[in-house]
């Protein structure tokens, strides 16, 4: 061995579970999954944790300092330490039942763990010291009662399906080879490099966006050739890759800034009408929140569709900034990485918001493949569901809680159409001064990247998010995913707030979809950048100008900062441990300049590159559906259908989602996601005071159904709206005072009829902001969610998201869902007609057809009237009716507050004659909620609601059944709380593994 004062040496560190602490739960579930994909019913694993150091003056003792204190936790792991010589090797395979896998990241890919381990050596007294880190999983299967030793296909199932993710990690089994963890790149040579496009024809065109990951069309490719040939030259490669992302679908949205000619047809195939937009975002959401605002008598939108995210006014001095944003092809193939970053990125919106706005409240809406799909049913070069459903949710969760940022209020969707092409909706609220709000660069600004360093992570991340997944998607795009480290972001946050209020800088974004060729382009449009791309701090050596330049590696800010002020910015950053870098100056020649080692690599207007994309015209068609309503069987016992529905995926408790999240940190929340008696009842929306000492709130909410998409997308817009607002008003949120936000998520647009229904959904959403006087204010949209197979392609369903937040005046007068005491009365809002329509009740009859829920012009009122009871002390506990209907949201309001409950359907307001006791029960008619009254109270709240739909529909029990009476007297459902609620929360009460 060598003594400490030699050479650089390496060292293994193998950190195990000790058998005496009981089950390894990471390695039960490993051998669970194992078992699963090999058919075997006996598997047993064992993992360990590996630790490469390499390094002088390291010694045994040393490192076993270091394996106490920072690789293990004493009580229940075991360490062992080995000097290695040369290349690592894993032990081979001992008595041939036993099988060996090293699992390790690609050279290349950040390990966030690696960077903190550097940092708590050095507070050892260990620096100068390299460490990788790696996995090694032991598998048995040959055993005497039967069973049998892998073989190579087995060894490369379970890599692909259980060990690894092929996009970021490399497997090797046994006696296999291992190369050194610590192979670097090779240094990069610069060598300038342009495309050829002069001459190339139509389909030569295409294959250069294909080979080269554009995502650009024909008419793109065309104008790029033109614009050079004017000029006598030919495009670097990074003027191609900067025009790529800037022109992508994920940043410049050109489907909905499109101009469409829409035509509508009849069910039975008559042509009914046809509509032009010039620009469909325009004329649809940007112009439902003009009319909105032209409403207001103070000003409530402060800043909308400008920037990061949109900002709304909280109170005199506070503004509330809200985004949401989609992160689904990375999280389809690397859902850990895919969604941890996506809430990274969310939350540098907030950040780069204005002056930059601090994120107090996250949110998350998950659209996942059924979670018990069959193995068989998993396309190839798809990951399985469960995976994705465990790899997404665990992303979010340390990404938020390391973030010390609450992650509180979402929703999670299930649907076979998601699978290989999940949807990962992350959204931030934030609040910034409002007299931070605007920004602006000037010429002569220093370009300054603060944050982590840049590297291959996210490669192509923006034009490959504008392109639809297929088989190969999972190593051909493998680059385009980002590995973050939520620590470094936390710092950058302290950071940017710290010199936003000492005024050190005049403008801020993001360096998210694009990299710097989005940011720096940005922010230079209206005066010229120039960048110095040899002076941007890597992750590793090998990287060439135009990696660089458009890498989407995460934590990464890019300010505009007067000269004057660089110095004191850098000696902030360096007290916290944040780099900071200079890396060129924005100018006045209108044009974008990059350079590496003093050789230009890049000069483009900043005309074309912004304006020059050809307009883009598309035909769009919808066929309305048949009015036609299924027949319900009547001899079906309601209390059945109840639990079934209670039992599905989509209505199902979601609490081994939630309890995941802190929701606590930062003090700030008042009505927390789960509540109830024992704090599982599914509360509609979380309530958070921004500002300590004050009872002003904001309440946050979302709506989305989109089964109801595949009937009626204009009513599956409606729907939407109106139930985010519903979320919001039930807690307690004003309705006068709600913004709201749109993320479309759709299939191929290329199809007319797909395209038809965002066209649809678009005219909802205009019609119900408008209706019910509530502003978008930002958005996002993520289209071509499909999924390519040699058998066919899998499209997702018409997916909107609308996404509230409301101002709360009184967060002492919040109410929660659950029922709190017997003998209240319990009073029906609105009007219930038979609209099952993409209802859960046709789904779990496997049914079709039916009206989907329309949007009453009563709605604005119903939910004023409801603020003011709120407000007023009229309201003891209040839920909207959404997924289910009146006999879901009865259960859930009984079991959460452990208090009984009986109805009187002949009592629910609504089309009597044309709604049976079943249809009563479930129908999901929007504008409806149920309300619990003290009964001194019940005549005050009716009054409140006179001349609308409201009623007096039965009373609190203190028994512990829900019973509902039909119209003609006698009890049709009679369900004891026990057993609608085990119904409710066992199907998605998975372990933790």
């Amino acid at each position: 061995m060598a003594s400490p004062d030699s050479g650089p040496q390496t060292w293994e560190v193998e950190v195990s579970w000790r058998p005496a602490c009981g089950e390894d739960p990471r390695a039960a579930f490993l051998a669970s999954e194992v078992g699963d994909w090999l058919g075997l019913d006996r598997v047993e694993t064992t993992v360990s944790n590996l630790f490469y150091l390499r390094g002088a003056g390291l010694s045994e003792a040393r490192l076993s300092l270091a394996s106490e204190r920072l690789l293990s936790d004493p009580v229940v792991h075991s360490c062992a330490i080995r000097e290695l010589e040369g290349d690592v090797s894993p032990p081979t395979a001992t008595a041939g039942d036993v099988h060996v896998a090293t699992v390790r990241k690609k050279t290349g890919v950040m390990e966030p763990v690696e960077a903190s381990l550097l940092r708590g050596l050095a507070d050892l007294g260990i620096e100068g010291v390299d460490v990788r880190t790696a996995s090694r999983v032991r598998v048995t299967t040959d055993f005497p009662a039967g069973g049998k030793p892998l073989d190579v296909e087995a060894k490369h199932l379970i890599s692909e399906k259980v060990l690894s993710n092929a996009a970021i990690e490399d497997v090797f089994w046994d006696s296999e080879p291992v190369p050194s963890p610590f192979t670097a790149a090779d240094p990069y040579t610069l060598t300038r490099s342009t495309v050829c496009l002069d001459g190339l024809g139509d389909d030569e065109l295409i294959e250069v966006s294909r080979t080269g990951q554009l995502s650009l069309d024909l008419d793109e490719m065309r104008a790029i050739r033109a614009h050079f040939a004017a000029a006598g030259r030919d495009p670097t490669d990074a003027e191609l890759e900067t025009i790529a992302q800037t022109w992508s679908e994920h940043c410049c949205h050109k489907t909905l800034t499109a101009r469409i000619e829409h035509r509508t047809f009849e069910a039975d195939g008559t042509d009914a009408e046809c509509t032009v937009f010039e620009n469909l975002l325009a004329e649809t959401i940007v112009r439902a929140t003009e009319t909105v605002r032209g409403r207001e008598t103070e000003p409530f939108c402060l800043s909308v569709f400008k920037d990061n995210a949109g900002v709304v006014a909280f109170d005199d001095e506070l503004g509330i900034s809200f985004k949401v944003e989609t992160h689904n092809h990375p999280s389809a193939i690397e859902p850990y990485g895919g969604a941890g970053t996506g809430i990274g990125g969310v939350l540098r919106d907030t950040l780069g918001t204005g002056l930059g706005a601090k994120p107090i409240v996250n949110t998350d809406v998950f659209c996942f493949g059924p979670p018990d799909l069959p193995r068989a049913k998993v396309p190839p070069g798809a990951l399985h569901p469960m995976r994705v459903l465990r790899g997404v949710v665990n992303g979010v969760r340390d990404y938020g809680n390391r973030m010390g940022i609450p992650t509180a209020s979402g929703a999670l969707y299930f649907d076979e159409r998601y699978v290989g092409n999940p949807l990962v909706f992350c959204g931030s609220v934030g609040i910034i001064p409002r007299d931070r709000i605007e920004k602006s660069v000037e010429p002569g600004d220093r370009i300054v990247a603060l944050g982590g360093r840049t590297g291959r992570d996210g490669i192509h991340g923006a034009t490959f998010s504008s392109i639809e997944l297929t088989e190969e998607s999972e190593t051909v795009s493998s680059g385009a995913v980002q590995i973050g480290n939520a620590i470094t972001e936390k710092k950058v946050l302290d950071v940017l707030l710290d010199a936003r209020d000492r005024g050190l800088y005049r403008g801020v974004t993001d360096c998210g979809a694009g990299g710097f060729s989005s940011a720096v382009g940005e922010m230079g449009e209206h005066t010229g950048a120039r960048v110095a791309l040899d002076r941007v701090p890597l992750k590793y050596e090998g990287l060439s100008y135009w990696e660089i330049w458009i890498s989407e590696a995460q934590e990464r800010m890019v300010f505009a900062v007067p000269p004057e002020n660089l110095p004191e910015l850098e000696a902030l950053a360096s007290s916290q441990d944040v780099e900071c870098t200079d890396i060129g100056e924005f100018t006045d020649t209108g044009r974008l300049e990059l350079f590496y080692d003093a050789e230009r690599v890049c000069d483009l207007d900043m005309g074309f590159l912004h304006d020059g994309r050809p307009a883009v015209a598309r035909r769009s068609e919808h066929r309305r559906a048949a009015p036609a309503a299924p027949a319900i069987d009547g001899s079906l016992r309601p209390g059945e259908l109840l639990l079934r529905i209670l039992a599905s995926p989509n209505v199902a408790s979601k609490e081994w989602v939630i309890r995941q999240y802190d929701h606590e940190v930062q003090g700030r929340s008042v009505l927390k996601p789960l509540v109830g008696a024992r704090s599982d009842g599914p509360g509609d929306a979380s309530v958070f005071t921004p500002r300590f000492g004050s009872l002003r709130g904001i309440a946050v909410g979302c709506g989305m159904n989109p089964c109801y998409g595949d009937v009626d997308p204009y009513r599956m817009a409606l729907s939407a709206v109106d139930e985010a607002i519903r979320n919001v008003v039930a807690v307690g949120g004003d309705p006068s005072r709600v913004a709201i936000l749109d993320n479309f998520c759709w299939g191929n647009t290329d199809r007319p009829e797909t395209l038809g229904s965002l066209v649809e959904a678009a005219r909802g959403c205009h019609d119900a902001a408008v209706l019910l006087g509530a502003p978008f204010v930002s958005g996002k949209d993520s289209l071509n969610n499909e999924f390519r197979t040699a058998g066919g392609t899998l499209a997702i369903p018409p997916s909107l998201l609308i996404s509230s937040v409301a101002i709360v005046e009184d967060v002492s007068r919040c109410v929660s869902m659950d029922l709190k005491k017997a003998g209240n009365r319990l009073v029906l809002i609105g009007e219930t007609c038979a609209e099952l329509g993409g209802g859960h009740l046709l789904r779990v009859l496997g049914k079709g057809g039916g009206a989907v829920p329309r949007l009453r012009d009563n709605a604005p009122r119903l939910h004023a009237a409801l603020a003011r009871s709120i407000s007023a002390g009229l309201v003891r506990s209040c839920h909207d009716l959404s997924e289910g209907g009146l006999a879901v949201a009865a259960s859930e309001m009984a079991f959460s507050g452990e208090i009984g409950a009986e109805i009187d359907l002949g009592k629910v307001p609504g089309h009597r004659d044309s709604a049976s006791d079943i249809e009563t029960l479930f129908s999901e008619s929007n504008s409806r909620y149920l309300l619990e009254v003290r009964p001194d109270d019940l005549e005050s709240l009716l009054e409140s609601f006179e001349g609308l739909p409201a009623a007096d529909v039965g009373v609190t029990l203190t028994y512990h059944i829900l019973r509902v009476v039909g119209r003609d007297g006698e009890t049709v459902l009679a369900e004891a709380l026990d057993d609608l609620k085990r119904a409710w929360q066992e199907p998605l009460a998975f372990d933790r593994g």
